[in-house]
């Protein structure tokens, strides 16, 4: 079978094509691992169940717990341990952005609206460890202390 003239640089052109893709997708396996484990490190914004925050709640110590609430809402109950930064607060975002960064938190509001658009402002500004919570009712459902 003979082949014409254009077949042979068509074929000679995937054989280039293949050859320098296949250099090019390389990597080196120990710079892939260690990026592998810095994301598996930090998880950056994560919404979790009622159920998982009760659970991080328990499991860890190095856990900031942030209720973006009212005072007025606050004081009614709040998750134990929970520090307040106001949502509505004009000195909210000075409030967060002084919070250390690679720091772990747990946010939650009353229904998850106001935690939802806190948790999208420490994305925003670079945090490394943030639990979207949710709303309050539901963690005190799931079993999370609260205090009144």
């Amino acid at each position: 079978m003979s082949r014409t003239p254009r077949s042979l640089l068509t074929l000679a052109s995937l054989t280039v094509a293949v050859v320098v893709l296949a250099a090019c997708g390389g990597t080196d396996t120990d710079e892939a691992t260690t990026d592998a484990d810095a994301a598996a490190n930090a998880p950056g914004v994560v919404a979790v169940d009622a159920e998982e925050a009760v659970s991080l709640l328990s499991d860890r110590d190095d856990l900031v717990v942030v209720d973006v609430r009212t005072p007025e809402e606050f004081a009614g109950g709040h998750v134990a341990g929970a520090e307040l930064l106001d949502i509505y607060d004009p000195a909210f975002q000075d409030g967060v952005d002084g919070l250390d960064r690679d720091g772990a938190y747990l946010v939650y509001c009353r229904t998850g609206n106001r935690s939802g658009q806190a948790v999208a402002l420490m994305e925003e500004l670079g945090f490394t460890e943030v639990y979207d919570a949710g709303g309050l009712d539901a963690l005190g459902a799931a079993g999370a202390t609260i205090d009144r």
